[in-house]
């Protein structure tokens, strides 16, 4: 009796599933922000100087790019739930430590290497986070739900900021720049238990009834990625799927979009902060509190970009301009951030940011991981997302450093937000003259689906 009316009723537990994952990367995106909340407390603390704070801002990006490849790799072979879980909990592990810095550091290059580790690591151990999102996505969700889906585990970065920022700020004021570090940590290790009870594959989900798993499948979700007999059976990636991923022009523009979209992210969740405090005079709560805004504007950019790349899909658009238009408009509305130079007014600034980053919300809701999700090869999609996810994040070392090299030499921060916002401008042009159609790599395309689609189209239905 209880079969039948699983079988009859509609269930949305794809639905909990994004929320679980946009959970997960909410936290990650905290762990990896939080030092820009303490950065000018550890700053003073320690004595550290504009340029070696930006080298330790930078630390996680390094170790990010670093574990891209080998995280990949582990996804395809062990799949999205038992990575993902072994992540969380080792990164948790390494944001409680970041908090004893001060009780093991002796003198100013003792504390800077120190740190500097600390967040190698924690780089490193985060590494296949959001490669298993997309890795997530494709399995549970239809085309046509792509855009939505990967733009709100996109926005979490926004979430991160506007919950988080307030509360570091808040904790570094009371208790102390360490503080932050053991609130986050603890929340993650918590988090691990939440995504081992629940996380499972579409069809071995007990909550799934068969109206939802029809509609997954004949929607173009890869619902068998993460089965066990498909990542036994799965063949060891070759040189041609690598020189594949890695000469592809259309891949190249999206990796390079990905880069420039994360160069915004990181100056944000590191540099602007500090410029709130030491180029506009604000303390440190309220910096914290003034970052919100430009947070949920991105997010609420990321809902929209999602929904209207998907809704494009819908009203026959093709998947080419669905995913590149609200790309590139987004990033060109980013460009405008620039501005914030010439601004006499601290209102002024953030309402600028909020602008900007609402565009730049956009571009990433549309453009960066769905457009992964419709071109992952079938039999690479970890391989693909990680290096996808590993030449943009380059930009997460590189613009931390090159903003604190600008700042240190110049003393302006002004020319630092001219570099951010040049970013913005050339992936807008890539996307648009450059790219090309979008079409899923390797595979023949007929109606803009791809044959492995239709043919998991099939098998769903046989399986249901």
């Amino acid at each position: 009796m209880l079969k039948d009316k699983n079988l009859t009723r509609t269930t949305h537990v794809r639905i909990w599933i994004l929320c679980l994952i946009l959970f997960l990367s909410v936290v990650a995106y905290a762990d990896r922000s939080i030092l820009s909340i303490s950065g000018s407390a550890i700053k003073e603390e320690f004595g550290l100087s504009a340029i070696q704070l930006g080298f330790v801002l930078s630390a996680f990006s390094w170790a990010y790019v670093i574990g891209q490849i080998p995280g990949g790799l582990f996804l395809d072979r062990f799949g999205a739930k038992k990575v993902y879980g072994v992540s969380l909990a080792l990164w948790s592990i390494s944001t409680i430590a970041m908090g004893f810095v001060g009780e093991f550091a002796s003198g100013m290059a003792g504390a800077l290497v120190l740190m500097f580790s600390l967040r190698f690591v924690l780089g490193l151990i985060e590494a296949p986070s959001f490669p298993a999102n997309a890795r997530v996505v494709i399995m549970w969700f239809p085309s046509a739900e792509r855009g939505r889906a990967s733009s709100l585990f996109s926005s979490a970065q926004y979430f991160a900021v506007a919950i988080f920022s307030p509360l570091s700020g808040w904790l570094v004021s009371r208790y102390g720049w360490e503080w932050p570090f053991f609130v986050l940590g603890g929340i993650g290790v918590l988090a691990v238990f939440v995504w081992s009870g629940y996380m499972r594959e579409p069809k071995q989900h007990p909550d799934v009834s068969e109206t939802e798993m029809r509609h997954i499948v004949q929607g173009g979700a890869l619902v068998d990625i993460d089965s066990t007999r498909t990542l036994k059976a799965r063949p060891a990636v070759s040189k041609a799927m690598f020189k594949r991923l890695l000469t592809n022009r259309m891949l190249w523009c999206a990796y390079i979009g990905q880069y420039c979209a994360i160069a915004l992210s990181y100056f944000f969740i590191t540099w602007f902060p500090i410029y709130l405090v030491q180029a506009r005079g604000m303390d440190i709560l309220d910096a914290g509190f003034a970052t919100v805004a430009p947070a949920l504007f991105g997010f609420l950019g990321a809902l929209s970009g999602g929904y209207i790349s998907d809704k494009l899909i819908t009203r026959g658009w093709s998947l080419s301009w669905a995913r590149k238009t609200p790309y590139i408009v987004g990033m060109l509305m980013a460009a405008t951030l620039t501005i914030a130079a010439v601004m006499p007014g601290n209102v002024g600034v953030i309402a600028i940011m909020s602008f900007a980053f609402y565009g730049k919300g956009i571009a990433a809701g549309a453009g960066t991981w769905a457009l992964i999700s419709d071109t992952a090869p079938k039999e690479a999609v970890g391989l693909a997302g990680s290096i996808f996810n590993g030449i943009g994040n380059i930009a997460g070392f590189t613009t931390p450093i090159l903003f604190g090299v600008i700042v240190g030499l110049t003393g302006s921060y002004s020319i630092g937000l001219v570099f951010v916002g040049a970013h913005c401008v050339i992936a807008a042009l890539l996307f648009l003259f450059v790219m090309g159609p979008i079409e899923r790599v390797g595979e023949e395309r007929d109606n803009g689906a791809s044959t492995y689609e239709k043919q998991g189209k099939e098998d769903g239905v046989k399986a249901v």
